[in-house]
């Protein structure tokens, strides 16, 4: 399958915009934000105005309103507590999940599925492996409320329990939202977490950029189905420098990114987004730092064809990026060496791609499948044992047997071809609980 025909591909299950009933991933969401319980602040004996479990409840929407809310992340928190003029809601949440997997084959060595990790020469004695991990595990706060003075706002801080071994506490996000303006730790400007589709592996799509950075964004809502970002956002790159002829300079210059998003429901977009990121390096023998720019380009998007079905879609490309997210966020691909020009550093292109679509038997049950690939395209020639390209598959059932409970189970693939032409695929048999409070 060549460029041409995914990116005709994608651009088809982006611009699906063709009005069905409300989906059953929609309904779900319904059934979410009606499984909450309100602790009301003022004690009070007589029932609530029809105005005022009106607001309650477009209160409790907006904890799931978020345009960069992935599947992943925890439900909003059953307790909410709630002013007495229903205009400032607090909840504490959080979830508790536990995943287990086998690996056959030739055993990944971690817990996430990426294909770049694939081992070409398999040690005999890590040909199997049974793993358990509860990465994912989390606690977060939330506060979201009205103010004569700022308007809407919103305050969120969410710690996982994926650092050391798994177990350690990890700050993921920090940030407030002021009307269209965030401040704060929050996932970049360049992702859309939303396109991405679901999956039992915390790794997913070995093309998904999954930045999380310090930024200020800018985020306005023009009319009802346009929206645009912009945002500067703390830079971290991954070079390959060596202390030798090459030596890495501090990053001094933010990260601008961008995008405009078409949207047709609660649930439905397409995005283009963009990067433009500084890269320096220093040339030890010539005692002189260089600068070089590095970009990156990706369309995304979710739609609801029919109202059991979700599609998934997403394309990046450019140069420089690679730090971003993906299978090569692994390595040092944002800037390489040069063979025969000791001291000089150049931005390789790399090129991503995944498709994947969700069928809901029921708003609580359904079955999704997605693949994707990463490409690295560097301009010279390179160490005929490295990463070409990866590909990564799944096939995977979720259940929510209550609106806090859910199991899944999944089966997944994956393949590493390097330059040499080696290649290997590695497969993955995986299961989830998680309960959300």
């Amino acid at each position: 399958m060549n460029t041409r025909t995914l990116l005709t591909a994608a651009i088809f299950l982006a611009t699906c915009t063709v009005a069905h009933a409300k989906s059953l991933v929609d309904q779900q969401h319904d059934s979410l934000v009606a499984s909450h319980k309100v602790i009301l602040l003022d004690n009070r004996d007589q029932k609530p105005s029809q105005a005022y479990s009106d607001s309650i409840r477009n209160l409790i929407e907006m904890f799931y309103f978020d345009q960069f809310r992935h599947f992943q992340d925890p439900e909003a928190p059953y307790f909410l507590f709630l002013s007495k003029d229903a205009k400032l809601a607090m909840g504490i949440g959080g979830a508790v999940r536990m995943r287990g997997y086998f690996d056959w084959d030739g055993a990944i060595p971690a817990s996430g599925f990426a294909p770049y990790l694939i081992p070409m020469e398999p040690d005999p004695t890590k040909k199997r492996k049974f793993g358990t991990t509860p990465a994912g595990t989390c606690l977060f706060f939330r506060v979201i409320g009205q103010n004569k003075l700022l308007g809407n706002y919103q305050l969120y801080i969410e710690a996982n329990f994926n650092g050391y071994n798994s177990r350690d506490l990890h700050l993921k996000k920090a940030y407030a939202t002021i009307n269209d303006f965030t401040i704060g730790y929050a996932n970049s400007t360049f992702s859309d977490p939303a396109a991405v589709p679901p999956t039992v592996d915390a790794q997913g799509p070995n093309n998904k950029l999954s930045n999380t950075a310090v930024l200020v964004r800018w985020m306005p809502r023009v009319k009802n189905n346009w929206v645009f970002a912009i945002s500067a956002e703390n830079p971290s790159t991954s070079i390959a420098f060596d202390n030798v002829d090459t030596k890495k300079v501090d990053e001094w210059i933010p990260d601008a990114a961008a995008f405009v998003q078409y949207e047709w429901g609660r649930t439905s977009h397409v995005r283009l987004s963009g990067i433009v990121r500084s890269l320096s390096y220093r040339d030890i023998k010539t005692e002189k730092n260089h600068y070089r720019t590095g970009w990156g380009l990706l369309l995304s998007s979710v739609a609801h064809p029919i109202a059991p079905v979700t599609t998934y879609a997403t394309v990046n490309y450019g140069h420089g990026y690679a730090g971003l997210g993906g299978d090569l966020l692994i390595g040092a691909y944002d800037m390489i060496g040069t063979p025969g020009n000791p001291g000089h550093l150049y931005a390789p292109a790399s090129f991503g791609w995944c498709l994947g679509v969700q069928y809901n038997i029921k708003p609580n049950l359904f079955i999704s499948t997605s693949f994707s690939q990463t490409r690295f395209l560097p301009a010279h020639k390179v160490d005929p044992s490295e990463y070409k390209y990866g590909l990564c598959g799944n096939v995977n059932i979720f259940w929510n047997m209550t609106p806090r409970m859910q199991v899944a189970a999944e089966f997944d693939y994956g393949n590493r071809t390097d330059f040499s032409g080696q290649s290997r695929w590695a497969k993955r048999i995986g299961a989830m609980a998680q309960f959300s409070f």
